[in-house]
This record gives structure tokens, sequence and C-alpha cells, in this order.
């Protein structure tokens, strides 16, 4: 096979990479809450409840922003419910997925959860712009938010958290052009919502940083439209807009499916071209940064059926996806393509943390373990901290039925602050090595510190509750630098990570 090429150089550079592009999420659906983090009667529980065996591995996947309570949920969320004495919370149906919600874990909850995860775990909190608006968004604010000395900060305290929460980031509302969504609105209802409850939150703090929200798929017909009209509203108000995709293959056609980063970057490109024309026809200098606070590999064709067939049941087995070697190469692709738009995306959150489509995995009462797509999410967390560098490839290239003539390899670079360079890099051929060559010019670098691999010699490879670690990155083999030059082979259908010092 001809080789794939490109070349390093830190006089070209996209972006310093901002922390908050390893964010996840955290929704009452299923068990991501309930026996998923949160499990007072789990022999590993602290005494707020919180699974400590869980928490360690949230923080060995290095998450920072933790995007909450939803997501959909939060479109008939009332926050005052999550507050207060547990036994005084009240029961309610919750509309988004058929199920009760009990309240046992709320707002303090979510704080605890992320104050003992560590100092890189940021709140970023949704308010319900479905069925309530303005004065219930401030209101959440000031209870969070306000140090003491009125009626709602000193409610705070009262229940017991004297300081304030400090929420910076916080989203206006959850995919409201989705004719799912509670309280589903048009452009134009939404817009005018969005902007108003935005200059009443900038009245109580003008540091505040607020999500717009925009399409819920690039496939949605108002696509484009819709975020041209919100931002038409909202533009000087906010300072985000959000993007949500999820990726599973269709009819068996796998080579579409290890391609899903072409409609990404896409989906980005396209959000980046109108929030900047809008910018351009209000002559404004300001640029609207992107949270694409909602991706995942996710088999929703599965889904569907699940939820149609719940009768309200209290935290249920809902959308656990168990994800194969196929899946997480397809996820480091989709990590790959947020790195490469650091320049605008500046928020990303995987959609979601534990149990539902998420990397980690719990049995209630038992073990919790790590999915293949762990381990892309954490190496990219861990190692792609610092400047992206531009990377174009010259790939061979496969032909696929959605995208058309597609590069084998995807590919990005992050150089950190001393000196050291990573490169992420995705062989999507299922059946061929892909030999590498990458020139690294002006870089200082003289040798591999390491070439760690996720690829098995079968594609439908994952870990399960009885056998946790049957996939995990191995290291490569013939990878080597000499002469400005890095030299590898990349394993067919396989994920890699090349750090180079």
């Amino acid at each position: 096979m001809r080789t794939a090429r490109f070349t390093l150089d830190p006089a070209f550079r996209i972006a310093e990479v901002n922390p908050r592009l390893f964010g996840s999420f955290v929704e009452h659906l299923g068990r991501c809450v309930y026996t998923g983090i949160f499990e007072p009667d789990h022999p590993t529980a602290d005494e707020a409840g919180l699974r400590q065996d869980v928490l360690d591995l949230v923080r060995e996947l290095g998450v920072t922003a933790v995007r909450y309570p939803g997501g959909n949920f939060v479109s008939g969320y009332k926050w005052e419910d999550s507050v207060g004495p547990v036994e005084d919370r009240p029961r309610r149906l919750d509309l988004a997925w058929r199920t009760t919600e009990s309240n046992r874990f709320g707002l303090s909850e979510y704080i605890d959860f992320l104050r003992k995860v560590g100092p890189q775990a940021e709140p970023m909190m949704a308010v319900n712009l479905g069925t309530r608006g303005v004065a219930e968004a401030i209101e959440l604010q000031e209870y969070a938010n306000h140090p003491a000395g009125t009626a709602l900060s000193d409610l705070r305290v009262a229940h017991g958290d004297k300081d304030p929460f400090g929420i910076r980031l916080w989203c206006l509302g959850n995919e409201m052009d989705g004719p799912w969504q509670t309280g589903h609105k048009t452009a134009e209802e939404y817009g005018r919502l969005a902007a108003e409850t935005a200059r009443a939150m900038r009245q109580i703090d003008p540091s505040v940083e607020l999500v717009a929200c925009g399409s819920s798929g690039q496939g949605m017909a108002t696509f484009a439209a819709w975020e041209a009209t919100v931002l038409q509203e909202t533009y000087d108000l906010v300072d985000h807009i959000s993007l949500h995709a999820y990726y599973e293959p269709h009819d068996g056609d796998i080579d579409s499916f290890l391609a899903s980063a072409v409609d990404m970057e896409s989906f980005i490109d396209n959000v980046v071209a109108t929030c900047d024309h809008v910018g351009a026809r209000l002559k404004s200098k300001k640029k609207i940064n992107l949270s694409f606070d909602e991706w995942n590999v996710w088999y929703m064709s599965r889904s569907h059926t699940e939820v149609s067939a719940l009768d309200w049941p209290e935290a249920p087995r809902l959308l656990e996806d168990n994800y194969s070697v196929t899946d997480a190469v397809v996820f480091g692709s989709l990590l790959i393509a947020l790195l490469r738009h650091a320049d605008r995306v500046t928020v990303a959150c995987l959609a979601q943390l534990v149990n539902v489509i998420a990397p980690i995995m719990t049995e209630p009462g038992g073990p919790a373990w790590r999915q293949t797509t762990f381990f892309p999410f954490a190496q990219a967390s861990q190692y792609g901290r610092g400047e992206v560098l531009d990377v174009r490839v010259d790939s061979p290239t496969y032909e696929t039925k959605k995208y058309g003539e597609t590069d084998l390899l995807h590919a990005t670079a992050v150089r950190a602050e001393d000196g050291t360079v990573t490169v992420f890099a995705v062989n999507r051929s299922r059946t061929e090595p892909l030999p590498l060559q990458v020139a690294l010019g002006a870089l200082d670098l003289t040798r591999v510190v390491e070439h760690s691999v996720l690829a098995d010699g079968d594609p439908d490879a994952r870990n399960t509750l009885d056998d946790p670690e049957r996939v995990t990155p191995h290291p490569a083999e013939g990878t080597t630098l000499a002469d400005g030059t890095l030299t590898a082979v990349l394993e067919p259908l396989s994920w890699n990570v090349i750090r180079l010092g």
C-alpha cells in the first residue's frame, strides 16, 4: 500500500486546546446517575453515596467540564425539586425518557461529585427553556452562585452549602429545534427566549459564559437557518452555539461508519460559516465559538424501541451500548476531528459518562470497568494538551457509499508546552496496514517515547462484565525517528498515539 505522509512545523498551528474540549455529560437518564456515579449501598460508596470505583475511573478518563442535568431531561426539570433535604424531595414523571425521577441525586450532589473528581472538573449547567423560562433560570443562578444575603442564596446556605457553586458555563436549554423536545419551539420563539434569558443572567453576573442551542444535527430540516435566526437574536449575548452528533453504522456499511468524522468536520465547518455570516451581517468583530456538547457513537436505532416500551420505571437499564474495537476507532477519529478544529470548538462533551452510551460501565453492587472507547478519550485528554499543529495528509483513499472517496489516514498532532509532540492517527482500512511517514521539520525531536495502538484481530472484540480487559492498548513495534522523519506502520482498523520527545 502507498505510504501516507504529512509534515509538521511549529510555525503552522491551529490553536491552543481548550481543556473543556475533554468534557463529558451526566443526564438523569437510565443508569447514568443511579447505580452509575451514585449508589449509596455500593461497597465502595462514600458518605455521600458516590461510588469511589467510578470516581477513580472518571479521574483516569480525564474529563473536564461536565454538562448537567440534560439533555432532554432538562426540558422538564424543576431545579427546586433537586435541592434541600433528600427526604423532602418530590418524585416526578420524566417525560423525556418515560421514567420516574426520585431526585435523590440533585444539584448539591452534582457539585459534590465534581469537587471529588478534582479541580479540573468544571460544572456546565443547563437551564430549562422548554417548560420554564427567564424567572426560573435566574432563580437557579442566584441559588447556585450568589454568596449570601438573599432569599435564594440563604436557602442554599440553609441546605448545607455555605460556599457558592461558582457555575460559570450555562446552556440555554437543550435541542429546542427538536420536535421530540418537551416545549419544542421555532427558531424565532427560542431565539427571543434565549436572548431574554441571557440578558437577565448577565444582569446578575456579566462574566457568565452562555451556550445557545444550535441544531440537534446537521440532518435537521431547519439546519443552518435555525442557527442564523437564533444568532440574529443572541449574537452579542452568548459565547457559544451548540452542536450535537451521534454516529452508527447503517445497513452494515462499516466503511462509511469509519469515515463518520468526515460528517463531523463538515458540520463544524458549516456552523462556523453560518456564525461568521451572521457576525458579518451584524458588522460585529466578535467570534462565536462552538460547544460540541453532545457527541459519541450511539446505536440510536436500538434505543427508540427501548424508550417507547418504558412505563415510568426508576433508573432502568437504557441505552447501554457495548462498544467494539470498530466503535473505538470511529470514536478516536471523532476526537481527532474535534482537535483539528480547536480554533473554534472550545467546549465538547462526550455523551455520556457512565452506563448510558458511556466509556465507563458498572454493575449494581458490583464492579466498574472500561469500555473500548475509554482508552482513546483518556489518551487524548492526557496528551492532547497544548497547540494543535496544522496536519494536511497525503493519504491513500478508499471509496465509501456515504462520503465518496475518503482518506484512509485521519490524523492530528498536538505540541505540548515542553516541546514534545503527540500524533493521534487512525487507519480506516479494515484489512491493510498503513505505512506512515511524518516530516518533523523545525521541531526539535529526537526519539519515539511511545507508540500505543488500540486494535484487535477481531474488530468486534469488546470489554464486558465477564471479560473487562479483553481489549486494551498495546505497544507498536518498529516505529522510528531518524533524520527528522517519523516512520511507522499503522495496524489495520487502529487508533494510534505516537509520542515524540
